[in-house]
């Protein structure tokens, strides 16, 4: 049992009592770990197998047509109702809930794409004939993925930053403020279109493109906590004790910068997913045929006579955006020693 010390289980309780920002924090995390099991929740692969008295799963392994007695020796494209009856006759299959993934293009629909809800298709299908569902399911976990890899490394880079220009000042600190204005002063989406032109961004691309611009927002909180800081007495001393700058910085000076990290995390994973979403829409993000909720935005522009696009991603991004948001000011103001909160 982890035990915590009268502070942190004050700002633990604090936390507890907003209760917007409380259940805002356990929905998000409840739809994160649902969204991390997209592959058993939305798949064109059953989830198991039993054929000839064997248990396959082709999820985590690739069989080809001929493992059952097919034609082809490519992977077996189990909605193809001759894959289904081969299987059927000496086993049989269990599918997910939704039994499309993101990519998987519905070629049996009895209406014209973009098809709107129905029992099969519980939010309707896109231009391309793709479940909607599916691709939020996926978009969604691609999203809060990417948010939190960059708000991470974002983070690391900053705060290392911030901390070292708020502790030793001076030129290092008048260089490095220089160095900020000038990198913030080159526009991020012009990098990015000269990106796109050259190569086919993707996952990683995107996150180091964005990284190298997003770091900077933590920077000023840090680097104000440490020329506050550093001139403490208990700096001071150990300073004179011979302890490392090294150790000061991150034993020392670093945990009375966490509160403000800590509380500007939320909101800069907003900032990440919305970015993401944004290149997304106006085409510099994702490749194409990805899941993204930027571009069932960009389908819901381009099919305003198919409403329920549009509605689903508008829905997902504020009802994303609103639950961080929420945690957001629950964790900034558990962090506040100004504010008690009271159980109701």
């Amino acid at each position: 049992m982890i035990k915590l010390s009268p502070l942190n289980r004050r700002r633990l309780k604090n936390f507890n009592s907003n209760r917007r920002g409380f259940y805002s924090f356990w929905i998000f995390i409840l739809l994160l770990i649902l969204s991390l099991f997209a592959d058993f929740i939305a798949n064109d692969k059953p989830l198991i197998i039993k054929y000839e008295n064997k248990i396959l799963f082709p999820i985590f392994k690739t069989y080809q047509e001929t493992y059952f007695n097919g034609d082809f020796e490519t992977e077996a494209d189990y909605r193809d109702p001759y894959v289904k009856n081969l299987i059927n006759e000496k086993g049989w299959m269990v599918w997910p809930i939704i039994p499309y993934s993101f990519d998987t293009i519905i070629r049996d629909l009895e209406i014209p794409v973009p098809s709107p809800p129905s029992a099969k298709n519980w939010l309707g299908t896109d231009d391309q004939a793709r479940d909607v569902l599916a691709r939020l399911i996926y978009g969604f976990r691609i999203s809060v993925l990417f948010g939190l890899t960059l708000t991470f490394f974002s983070m690391i880079f900053g705060v290392t930053a911030g901390a070292i220009q708020g502790y030793f000042g001076g030129n290092i600190d008048l260089i490095f403020q220089r160095f900020m204005e000038i990198w913030s002063a080159i526009p991020t989406l012009y990098v990015l279109i000269i990106l796109a032109s050259v190569v086919q961004p993707n996952f990683w691309w995107l996150l180091l493109i964005l990284l190298l611009f997003s770091w900077m927002g933590y920077v000023g909180v840090v680097r104000a906590e440490f020329l506050r800081a550093r001139n403490f007495d208990y700096v001071r001393a150990a300073r004179a004790l011979g302890v490392s700058n090294i150790t000061i910085i991150f034993r020392h000076l670093l945990p009375n910068a966490t509160v403000a990290t800590i509380t500007f995390l939320p909101f800069s994973l907003s900032a990440s997913v919305t970015a993401l979403s944004g290149l997304d829409f106006l085409g510099f993000g994702l490749p194409p045929g990805s899941a993204s909720l930027g571009e069932m935005v960009n389908q819901g522009r381009n099919n305003l006579q198919a409403p329920w696009l549009g509605l689903t991603s508008f829905f997902t991004l504020a009802i994303m955006l609103s639950l961080l948001v929420f945690t957001g000011e629950a964790i900034r103001d558990s962090l506040d020693p100004r504010k008690t909160f009271v159980n109701k």
